[in-house]
């Protein structure tokens, strides 16, 4: 919790002090490389650090992962140029990219499969806390203190993290010969990887979508990519492991996790832009008002395991997912004359749904791996929400874009702005039905059989 929390406060915290950190250090065209240098490194990273943790070790890559934020935190607090603090943030992506996927893959392995739920739940109020506490501390710190303190807050975090994982979490050693690290197919998936994420994020904005730069970039990145499935599927230890998608209990919340990134980033961007151009309130009730879709998902989420250790994963996705189409459903009633509460309302319906959906497809998936797999497993279903992310941003901009204009602040404006926003929530309401067919394609599970597997956790793993 104490490393995740590292990751979900930088997530919110710093887009609150963007604007005092473009006049400090001044360069305004560059303050969207803040955030994107950040994804960038972590959706990339995510899937590698989840493998090398099945080679390395979980506490090896933890420690690292909290190393790089480190690092990163110095850089970016010290920071005396755009470009010096876009290097930090970079850092930063990367610890975030090992942190997600191992700590996840670490409550796998040492928590039974009924503790696990609770365990998701508790991560994931990290995230809730973090969506109040992170935008009102850098508002805090860029106008009162320093936005400098936005990062130097991260230091003793990190060093309370890793003195708790040096001392507290014993991993076993391996036995056996390790197996070979695959150089070739990290690069070619990290060039691709990049390359596609760099062009959902960049497109429209600093580049028109049919540009040249635009079409270069994913051609080369489908060429990278393709390469990457090629070799990955000849090499006998490969970086990312794709026939692991084969199986039905594993390929499934893959895809679970792309939409869910889709439907979290359309409702998170589009939600306060809705309130504030359409509604007219402010940025504060804005993000108090999405703020309730982050309580209702680690609510649903700790609460979780009751429900699949009596339905089983299939059944309790599936009313996970029902309820984010109810959710959804009801943004479409939204109007010019509807209150903040209705969308809080709304927002939380869905953020339940997704404690019901992500978090046990994520642990069905966990749990039909190897303890060899399980890293690469939760690695594949983070980096799948990451690029489910960036396509959010990428369509739901595309369509907001082409029916309004940009207001002074760079958000969109304008008195198309309500029937764009009725597009996009139109378009979640449909991605969330296609959420609702695949919880229905999960493989049918026995609660009896989950129960009997509660007993203990993998001995062969870790303890604490």
């Amino acid at each position: 919790m104490l490393s995740t929390a590292l990751v979900a406060l930088d997530a919110t915290i710093i887009a609150t002090a963007s604007s005092t950190i473009a006049r400090d250090l001044g360069s305004f065209a560059q303050v969207p490389w803040l955030f994107s240098a950040y994804l960038l490194a972590q959706a990339v990273s995510t899937p590698l650090f989840g493998r090398l943790a099945d080679v390395l070790g979980r506490k090896r890559l933890m420690l690292a992962g909290v190393g790089f934020f480190l690092i990163g935190s110095v850089l970016c607090g010290a920071a005396w140029s755009m470009p010096a603090l876009i290097v930090g943030r970079v850092l930063q992506g990367l610890g975030a990219g090992a942190v997600m996927p191992v700590s996840l893959t670490i409550a796998a392995d040492i928590y039974t499969l009924e503790e696990r739920a609770k365990t998701q739940g508790y991560l994931a109020s990290v995230w809730a806390i973090s969506s109040v506490v992170g935008p009102t501390l850098g508002g805090v710190f860029s106008e009162f203190i320093s936005w400098r303190w936005i990062f130097w807050i991260n230091l003793p975090l990190c060093f309370a993290a890793a003195a708790m994982l040096v001392l507290k979490y014993h991993e076993s050693a391996r036995e056996g010969d390790r197996e070979p690290i695959d150089y070739l197919g990290a690069a070619l998936l990290t060039g691709g990887s990049t390359l596609v994420l760099l062009g959902l994020l960049e497109g429209g904005t600093s580049w028109a979508w049919m540009s040249v730069p635009s079409v270069l970039i994913f051609v080369t990145a489908v060429l990278l990519l393709a390469a990457f499935a090629a070799h990955a599927l000849r090499s006998a230890h490969p970086i990312l492991n794709l026939r692991l998608l084969r199986r039905r209990v594993i390929g499934v919340p893959t895809a679970v996790a792309l939409l869910v990134g889709v439907i979290v980033l359309g409702l998170s961007t589009y939600v306060p832009i809705y309130a504030q151009g359409v509604l007219g309130v402010g940025p504060l009730i804005a993000g108090f008002a999405l703020a309730a879709m982050t309580v209702g998902w680690p609510l649903a989420a700790t609460n979780a395991g009751r429900v699949y250790l009596n339905l089983g994963f299939r059944y309790t996705s599936m009313i996970g997912s029902a309820l984010v189409l109810v959710g959804t459903g009801l943004t479409l009633l939204l109007g010019e004359s509807s209150t903040v509460f209705m969308i809080g309302a709304f927002t939380f319906v869905v953020g339940l749904g997704m404690g019901l959906t992500a978090v046990p497809t994520l642990i069905a998936s966990q749990s039909a791996a190897a303890f060899t797999e399980r890293g690469a497993v939760t690695g594949i279903n983070m980096f799948a929400r990451s690029l489910g992310s960036a396509v959010g941003v990428a369509v739901c901009g595309a369509i907001v874009n082409a029916r309004t204009t940009v207001g002074p602040d760079g958000t969109p404006a304008g008195p198309g702005l309500m029937a764009a926003v009725h597009v996009v929530f139109g378009l979640l309401f449909l991605i969330a039905a296609a959420l609702v067919v695949l919880a229905f394609l999960m493989p049918a599970d026995h609660p009896k059989r989950h129960t009997a597997q509660v007993e203990e956790p993998d001995e062969a793993a870790t303890t604490v």
